[in-house]
Parts: structure tokens; C-alpha cells; sequence
């Protein structure tokens, strides 16, 4: 590609790397400005179970929704926790499809079996590092109502959770 590595080492210290590599600016790209509703988005106040069985993706989820004014659920027995709670006490729930024991989409499809009234039309939001069109299409199968591609941006999944409830 044209570049070179650098690096700079001193023993107890540390060691600093450079990287660089050439890449032209392509002038032709645009990139859209949100719209002022898009700009305007609130997600304050609303309740999300996010269901995550990595500890550093639960902190990086937790604070993007709470310095938004979210109140995070930290749930990954989420199905535990969505049986025992109040209906209408979670407005949307966050789920990793990939986790230990009950996976995300199997605990999807349990939450929408339950007997309660909000079981079949809470919504359901994935969040995974699998992309490929198969895992959305089982995601939504299984009765998600999204499906996000980690590294979740801050942005994404704020519009995102506005988006659901604003359709209720």
C-alpha cells in the first residue's frame, strides 16, 4: 500500500508505533447532515433492558444510553427479568444474539410465547457481529423487530430506539 511502520521503544517505559499509509481524499464523497428531526432525537427517560453478556460492551451500552437520559436495565437473563416485571415498566429491550446458555434469539422467542399483553409487542432490537442477510433473517424470524451490527455506533442505536417507540 505504499506505507511504512515506525516504532519507538524504551525499556520500562513503552513502546510507541506509527503507521502510514497513503490514501487520497475522495472529493466526489458527500456526506449527508442529519436532518433537524433526526438531530432532535430523545430517548429520555426510557426504560431499555439491554441483555449482554460481554462486560466492556455492557459499560460502552450503558453509558451511551444514560448520557442520553436512558434509565439502562442491566439484564442478561433477560427473560427472567421481562417475566417479572410490571407491564409497561420496560418500553424496549436490547438483545445480544450471541450469548451463553439461552441465546438472544431463543430468548426472543420465548418472550414472545409469554402470556402477557406486552410479550408479543415489545420491541425486540439485536445486537451482533454477525451480518450476514441468514442472521437477520433468523433475528426477525424469531420475532426481533431490528438488527444491529456491532460496534454499535452511538448514534444508531439511539435513532433506533426513538424510531420503535414512536411507532407505538
Amino acid at each position: 500500500m505504499g506505507g511504512n511502520i515506525e516504532f519507538e521503544s524504551e525499556k520500562n517505559v513503552g513502546t510507541t508505533f506509527r503507521l502510514k499509509i497513503p490514501f487520497k481524499i475522495d472529493d466526489c464523497v458527500h456526506i449527508e447532515e442529519p436532518t433537524e428531526e433526526e438531530h432532535n432525537v430523545s430517548i429520555e427517560g426510557v426504560r431499555v433492558l439491554v441483555a449482554e453478556d460481554n462486560d466492556l460492551n455492557m459499560e460502552i451500552t450503558e453509558f451511551v444510553l444514560s448520557s442520553v437520559g436512558a434509565v439502562v436495565i442491566n439484564g442478561q437473563e433477560a427473560i427472567e427479568i421481562f417475566e417479572k416485571s410490571e407491564v409497561g415498566e420496560i418500553d424496549i429491550i436490547l438483545m445480544d444474539v450471541m450469548m451463553p446458555g439461552v441465546d438472544g434469539v431463543a430468548a426472543t422467542r420465548i418472550i414472545r410465547s409469554m402470556s402477557r399483553e406486552d410479550a408479543k409487542t415489545i420491541p425486540i432490537i439485536a445486537m451482533t457481529a454477525n451480518a450476514f442477510s441468514e442472521d437477520r433473517l433468523r433475528a426477525v424470524e424469531a420475532g426481533m423487530n431490528e438488527h444491529l451490527s456491532k460496534p454499535l455506533e452511538s448514534t444508531v442505536i439511539i435513532k433506533t430506539i426513538a424510531k420503535y417507540l414512536k411507532e407505538e
